[in-house]
């Protein structure tokens, strides 16, 4: 009887380990280019990153760089940069949508870089 509540448990910890490691977040850290001009611009860019996933974003003006820090398993650079470029900002991959850049504040109209859109 005790064998076999011995064995029960090593089955029992082992599907949970198996589990758990299946559960394992990859978190990501890059830094993605993006255009912009003040700290109006550094709060919705920032705000755009963490909607779309991010889990940290800090969106430096001067350098035009955002440091972002994600879970590759809900998230990506792609998503993340799809999300800035809907509020209006181009990044190093995505064009920022026109529409969203038109109703801007006349300080964040930053100038506008030639950006390879992505489909």
């Amino acid at each position: 009887m005790k064998s076999i509540h011995l064995i029960a448990v090593l089955l029992f910890g082992l599907f949970t380990t198996s589990n758990l490691s299946a559960q394992t977040a990859t978190i990501k850290k890059e830094t993605i280019k993006v255009w912009g001009n003040c700290g109006s611009c550094k709060k919705k860019i920032e705000k755009a990153a963490k909607a779309a996933g991010a889990t940290a974003a800090n969106w430096n003006e001067d350098t035009q760089e955002l440091k972002i820090s994600y879970n590759s398993n809900n998230s990506s650079s792609e998503k993340i940069q799809q999300s800035i470029a809907n509020v209006g900002y181009d990044t190093q991959d995505f064009k920022g949508d026109d529409q969203a850049y038109k109703k801007l504040d006349a300080c964040c109209k930053y100038p506008r870089k030639a950006v390879a859109a992505k489909p």
